[in-house]
């Protein structure tokens, strides 16, 4: 018999979902403040970009070895 892996297998996945959420929840709130003062499209943009850093500041402390 083999021995099962010590780390999970869809680490990947896991990763690439974490930046997705990430991106979509900072365009969100950008959105949101964005309705707010009346420019919702720029402030979504920023908040895209914003939470693509975010998501990969996020994927690389929580997945170091990857």
């Amino acid at each position: 018999m083999t021995d099962p892996p010590s780390r999970p297998t869809m680490r990947g996945a896991v990763a690439g979902s974490l930046i997705v959420a990430t991106i979509v929840l900072c365009g969100a709130v950008g959105l949101g403040v964005g309705a707010v003062v009346w420019i919702p499209v720029p402030l979504g943009i920023v908040g895209v970009f914003i939470g693509a850093v975010i998501g990969n500041v996020v994927v690389a402390r929580r997945f170091g070895d990857l």
